[in-house]
């Protein structure tokens, strides 16, 4: 995305903040919709020239008298005409198109102009219609959206804010998705891990997939360095792999094997635009609240199973008892756990699940927590748990995360027998950005300190032993005078079990042993000794003082 398009989004967000649209989900909602127009506008200037091109009429977005609902046969309107058209007349034609359109039809339902103000309306269209997006290939057009995103990092309102790219990215790798796989995010927000999912699937089948560094391309060209230049000088810089998708052998397979949902319509638009715009237009995302008797699924929705989630619900909030789904396998109102829960339900076997769990979560001594964390070792193979830096969610939440990632058994486990026999641990503790400073709105990157290079290629050697040989000491080991705090070990069920199946990594961290004093005990018991007489000495004198006064 070059800089001439990065300032025209700059001044859309710019144009909409100075009109009163404040809230970035807002604003981002509404980009989306006018965004849609003008995407449907260019697909239909496309359809009239291939019924040309083909001596035919073709399948019309804009039939007939619908003609004038194209944004290129209203845009040139303004002032209340152009708002009181868009509002109510363009949209509700849009939410019309059930038959025709089911998806555009499902996008604008319910939907509403909530840029009041007509000339705001006016110049947001101006600049939106410089942009021809058909021209765009899709990197360029997620970038866009990407780019807006960055709004919500800023600035995060009712719970919603984005995990960050550096968390997406490694729990991508860990679970390597594949054309082929289902693959789900039950609290999708934005649709970021879905994307990444597709994004990774893409490289896997491109000719020349592209390295991109964590903290995007424009970082490179601020540092006026190529990224081979930025890796010598920074060898454990974090990057994830691009690419075009250009030996992917069928293009609506991957389309359909993307599951999302979220509670919030807001960011369901979001997402929808969002994957429309890294072009996956045939997602399966809707709007549901997945922990509720009335969730808004349907039977196979209820029923289906995944072969990869990838998930950060919210971990607040309890659901009243009466709502809560009875399929899932715990009692519990807290969210936390109910979500887990349907993780656990929705894996199928052979599937891998990475979620961002609160630390509480995997210590909380409730029967809940314990009854489901049992479950979970017992049922699914627990790989690793992963120990994120407290700081990883500032400045919207400063609670303390890990990442747990688990598969399912192809054949559940024997009676009385246990999926997992041992868990890997792994503490990060810079994730490459300050966790405790904040710098407009964010946390100044320190691409140098960042562990989770360490914690990938660690991954690999475990991944390539086939889970069979985790990384460093066994827990409860302590280590040799002077050793390095170690990064990484694992515990074996049975520890684990004598624990009440406590994961939390500090719990069974291995120690350092401390060094051995080498001075002299009768002369250290010599100074303590001159010590007790000068505190004796000090209180007669004290104590004289006292008496003669």
């Amino acid at each position: 995305m070059d800089h001439s398009l990065r300032r025209k989004l700059d001044r859309i967000t710019d144009i909409l903040w100075a009109g009163g649209v404040t809230n970035p989900v807002t604003y981002i909602e509404q980009i989306s919709y006018l965004i849609y127009l003008k995407l449907l506008d260019e697909e239909e200037a496309n359809r009239e020239l291939r019924a040309r091109l083909a001596g035919g009429n073709g399948v019309r977005l804009f039939p007939l008298q619908a003609e004038r609902y194209r944004w290129s046969k209203w845009r040139f309107k303004s002032g209340n005409d152009l708002r009181d058209f868009v509002r109510d007349e363009v949209f509700p034609y849009m939410a019309s198109l059930v038959k025709g359109e089911p998806q555009v039809a499902g996008y604008f339902r319910d939907a509403v102009l909530e840029i009041t103000d007509p000339n705001v309306l006016k110049q947001v269209i101006d600049e939106l219609d410089g942009i021809e997006f058909q021209k765009l290939g899709p990197d360029v057009k997620g970038d866009v959206f990407e780019y807006l995103l960055t709004h919500l990092g800023q600035s995060a309102l009712n719970g919603q804010f984005r995990t960050p790219r550096q968390i997406r990215a490694f729990m991508v790798q860990m679970t390597d998705p594949d054309l082929g796989d289902t693959i789900y995010d039950p609290a999708c927000g934005t649709a970021g891990f879905l994307i990444d999912a597709v994004d990774h699937i893409l490289a896997r089948y491109s000719e020349n997939p592209e390295e991109v560094p964590i903290y995007g391309e424009d970082w490179l060209e601020k540092r006026g360095q190529t990224l081979e230049e930025a890796k010598a000088e920074i060898p454990n810089l974090q990057t994830y792999r691009k690419g075009a998708g250009d030996l992917l052998p069928d293009w609506k397979r991957l389309e359909a094997s993307i599951h999302g949902t979220d509670v919030s319509r807001q960011m369901m638009r979001i997402a929808v635009m969002n994957l429309v715009l890294h072009g996956i237009r045939g997602a399966r995302v809707k709007r549901a609240n997945v922990l509720s008797e009335m969730s808004g699924l349907t039977e196979d929705d209820l029923h289906r199973q995944y072969q990869v989630i990838l998930s950060n619900p919210p971990f607040a909030g309890q659901i009243p008892s009466e709502s809560v789904r009875a399929d899932l396998p715990t009692k519990s109102k807290k969210s936390e756990l109910l979500f887990l829960a349907l993780m656990m339900r929705s894996l199928g076997p052979g599937g891998r699940c990475a979620v961002v769990v609160p630390e509480g979560l995997l210590f909380g001594s409730t029967k809940a927590h314990k009854d489901l964390r049992e479950k979970l070792l017992r049922d699914f193979e627990v790989l690793t748990v992963v120990s994120l830096p407290a700081g990883v969610f500032k400045p919207y939440a400063g609670v303390k995360t890990s990442v747990l990632v688990f598969r399912r058994p192809k054949t559940p486990p024997e009676d009385g027998a246990s999926a997992t026999s041992r868990i890997w641990f792994y503490e990060v503790r810079n994730d490459g950005f300050d966790p405790d400073k904040i710098q407009s709105g964010g946390r100044p990157e320190t691409p140098a300190k960042n562990e989770i290079s360490g914690l990938l290629a660690a991954w690999a050697g475990y991944e390539a032993s086939r889970f069979r040989t985790p990384p460093g000491v066994e827990a409860g080991s302590v280590l040799d005078p002077g050793s390095a705090d170690p990064r990484c070990w694992w515990v074996s069920f049975e520890t684990i079990k004598e624990s009440d199946f406590n994961l939390a990594a500090s719990r069974h961290k291995p120690l350092v042993a401390e060094e051995t004093p080498q001075d002299d005990p009768a002369e250290l018991i010599r100074e303590v000794l001159a010590f007790e007489n000068e505190i004796t000495k000090g209180l007669e004198t004290l104590l004289r003082e006292v008496e003669a006064s």
